[in-house]
């Protein structure tokens, strides 16, 4: 069964697309209702969306941005139906989503920015290069600055703790990657361990980042 995958202007979404969407996530842990979807479709500028037999499975709101020059894949709220094909359906929506970067920025490196709730987000940076933060590794003043960057974009400014990545919630719910494992025993306990101080009742989550090199982006090494 192939995955069909499109991404398109958020203008050009309609409320009865806006209604499959709330009913994938009706499906997850993070709830999202129409609401907080309709703000995201203000907030973004495209969506990719994932299909299979004609059935919305996956969707992922983002904007392909320049932070100080640096050319950026900006991914918000983004949601995968709980199916045995998770996995092939976040792979799919970032394969689009990668296409895009390459088509925005031909030749350079891209940065790929995110928010997680869960540790299986990073599912989502398979092939991304440095990734920030990643289990054994002490992030440079440079990357730190990255989360702090990503915290100011996001509207989190000040909420960051740029050690750990760990934003501290406002009580609202936040838009963020909403994906989670297949199978238990998947997820890497070191990378588990990010999370470990998150308040999900207030609205805790995590922001990270990696890099899509230019020549992956080129060769499609990445995405696919």
């Amino acid at each position: 069964m192939a995955t069909q995958v499109e991404t398109k202007d958020c203008t050009a979404l309609s409320d009865a697309e806006m209604g499959e969407m709330a009913d994938i996530c009706a499906d997850g842990p993070a709830h999202y209702d129409v609401g907080l979807l309709s703000k995201q479709r203000e907030e973004w500028v495209l969506v990719t969306q994932a299909r299979d037999n004609a059935k919305l499975c996956g969707f992922s709101f983002c904007t392909l941005e320049r932070i100080g020059g640096t050319p950026c894949l900006l991914i918000g709220l983004a949601s995968v139906k709980r199916s045995a094909r998770r996995s092939t359906v976040l792979k799919a929506l970032m394969a689009d989503q990668y296409r895009r970067a390459l088509l925005a920025f031909p030749d350079e490196d891209v940065l790929i920015g995110t928010k997680f709730l869960d540790p299986a987000g990073f599912e989502a940076f398979k092939g991304l290069d440095d990734i920030v933060p990643r289990p054994g590794h002490k992030a440079s003043g440079e990357e730190r600055a990255w989360g702090r960057r990503l915290a100011k974009r996001f509207g989190a400014e000040g909420r960051i703790d740029d050690r750990s990545f760990l934003v501290k919630g406002d009580g609202n719910t936040c838009g963020a990657l909403d994906h989670d494992a297949l199978k238990e025993g998947l997820v890497d306990p070191d990378v588990a361990a990010f999370f470990a101080d998150a308040d999900s009742t207030r609205g805790d989550y995590l922001i990270a980042f990696g890099w899509a090199m230019a020549e992956d982006l080129a060769g499609g090494k990445i995405g696919r």
